[in-house]
């Protein structure tokens, strides 16, 4: 991702740029962590759905794991020019108890149904407690745009 601002942007900006990176966006860094097997962290498919992120993977993989023992996680764009972090709480919906406008947000975005693959998948949803978005070092200050699940900075309407 190309930056083509300068300066600092106050809340109200870093939220509408960060909620429309979370709406266009493929890809999100997954971080979770084991109490006897450690930290991991793995890249996802992901879908913002205004309110939450959603991921889907194996019901088998060390993501599911570890959510399953300790559902704190932590999230990531993958751009490290332009950061973005979630931290939140994930909850795990097995494919036949998955939300239906969830399942059928995800199947629409990415042209693939985990419900219909040969392995069990599960739905993961993050609700954010905390992001935090920043762009050089002008903006380290300020950069937790949400804190309690509460949004900061309201983002303006228009441009």
């Amino acid at each position: 991702m190309e930056i083509t601002q300068s300066g600092r942007r106050g809340p109200a900006r870093r939220t509408r740029a960060t909620l429309e990176r979370l709406a266009a966006e493929r890809d999100i860094w997954v971080s979770t962590a084991h109490p006897e097997h450690g930290p991991h962290q793995v890249p996802l498919w992901f879908l913002w759905d205004g309110r939450a992120v959603w991921v889907c993977t194996a019901e088998t993989s060390v993501t599911i794991r570890n959510v399953r023992a300790d559902p704190r996680v932590r999230l990531a764009l993958p751009d490290t020019a332009d950061v973005v972090t979630l931290a939140g709480r994930a909850e795990c919906f097995a494919s036949r108890d998955v939300p239906e406008e969830a399942a059928e947000a995800f199947t629409d975005r990415f042209g693939w149904d985990p419900r219909a693959a040969t392995k069990p998948h599960v739905y993961v949803r993050v609700t954010p407690a905390t992001v935090r978005a920043w762009h050089g070092v002008p903006e380290l200050r300020g950069r937790v745009i949400m804190r309690g699940g509460e949004w900061l900075g309201r983002a303006p309407e228009t441009a």
